[in-house]
């Protein structure tokens, strides 16, 4: 397949809509706690679509699966289960900065290490099967250094988005903030946020690692554009392992995995709900009385709020996928590109659902630096992966 570098920019593009956007739909569910609607958006996440899409648009899956190394296997399947621990505190990360600062700073992180991890790990691990070039190959060419250029910016917009939080978090008046972010803590969200954002980019290594799958995949007949799905359903094990093991463990803990099946919720759970949902607080436990239309589940559409929401999330790396192999020989800034389109579409939806109101204007006018920058970022990046193959074409005229 010919490398299209602005057609793979576009589809990251679109795979950040659909990642910037997954989370909305966890806003309509009602009496279910966190690791309930979180596991069954899981579900479809990790489990269903990655096997239903892979098993429709490509040949012979299984076959290409049972025919890889167990090294191959193993690698993948474990950066996935390690980039569960970023999934699982990802989910907090919403809940204590929002949607718009959250997604910025944990993909912030996310963005710059698993661009710069497959290529620096080929420099001590040369013998990592891998498309993809070590960071001292990339940095000895003009497009190579234009594209780390690119993951300069990036890292400071996350920089000028957590300065934006800063701001909002000491400037906001404490009700405004508890009204758009039910739980707004901006210390703690940024020190899980920052351990979401480094362990999630062990999902670009997992990608890394999984690229033989890939490559048999081409060669059982799939077509180019198709051939990352594969891959996606080794590396979304991993993830779902992990996510799985915790949730179970909360629903234990907490007592809540009664949610799946009940039609009621228990009193002490009455006040749990949707993405601001967490255990019930003191007040609410003590003073609030609990009438019976409390405690009815909506679980059709609980069930229909999180598969959309599990849905949409896979289609990130579905688009992702398509992407990777449009990008040519500097794919491995795909990640980058990927991570920022997040970020800005994320913090979209945070204006749109109000999580910057009250704040300063010096706090709106960092926040939307931030975002230039990270738009920035993405020209840059993908005007350096352009360059290689504009190159390319000069010289075979």
């Amino acid at each position: 397949m010919t490398p299209n570098p602005f057609l793979g920019v576009f589809f990251h593009w679109l795979g950040g809509l659909a990642s910037g956007s997954f989370y909305v739909p966890y806003k309509g569910v009602r009496k279910w706690s966190w690791e309930t609607y979180w596991l069954v958006g899981g579900f479809f996440s990790w489990i269903i679509c990655p096997w239903f899409l892979a098993s429709l648009l490509t040949k012979n899956l299984f076959g290409v699966l049972g025919q890889q190394e167990f090294t191959t296997l193993w690698w993948t399947y474990f950066f996935g289960a390690m980039w569960g621990f970023g999934g699982l505190t990802f989910g907090l990360t919403m809940r204590y900065l929002g949607m718009s600062l959250g997604m910025g700073v944990a993909l912030g992180y996310c963005a710059a290490f698993g661009t710069l991890v497959p290529p620096v790990a080929k420099v001590f691990m040369p013998g990592l099967k891998s498309v993809e070039s070590s960071i001292v190959e990339i940095a000895r060419t003009t497009a190579g250094q234009v594209i780390l250029t690119g993951v300069v910016v990036c890292l400071i917009g996350i920089g000028v988005a957590a300065l934006a939080g800063l701001t909002k978090e000491r400037e906001m008046p404490e009700a405004e903030k508890k009204k758009a972010i039910a739980e707004f803590n901006f210390t703690k969200g940024l020190l899980v946020a920052t351990f979401s954002g480094i362990m999630s980019a062990c999902f670009s290594f997992a990608l890394t690692a999984g690229n033989p799958i890939g490559e048999a995949s081409r060669a059982a007949g799939t077509d180019a554009i198709w051939s990352g799905l594969p891959k996606l359903v080794v590396v979304l094990a991993g993830g779902f392992t992990t996510n799985f093991i915790w949730c179970v463990m909360l629903n234990i803990k907490n007592r809540s995995g009664y949610q799946y099946f009940a039609s009621h919720i228990r009193p002490e759970h009455a006040h749990h709900g949707g993405t601001n949902s967490g255990e019930a607080t003191p007040a609410q436990t003590a003073g609030a009385q609990v009438f019976a239309t409390d405690l009815k589940i909506p679980v059709l559409g609980n069930y229909l709020f999180s598969a959309l929401a599990g849905t949409c999330w896979y289609f990130q790396f579905f688009f992702y996928s398509m992407g990777e192999v449009k990008m040519g020989k500097y794919n491995f800034a795909s990640w980058t590109l990927h991570m920022a389109s997040i970020i800005i579409f994320s913090t979209m939806w945070g204006w749109i659902f109000h999580e910057w109101k009250g704040s300063s204007k010096k706090a709106h006018l960092l926040i939307a630096g931030g975002i230039a920058t990270l738009i920035l970022s993405t020209c840059i990046i993908g005007a350096g992966a352009g360059w290689t193959n504009l190159m390319a074409f000069l010289k075979s005229l």
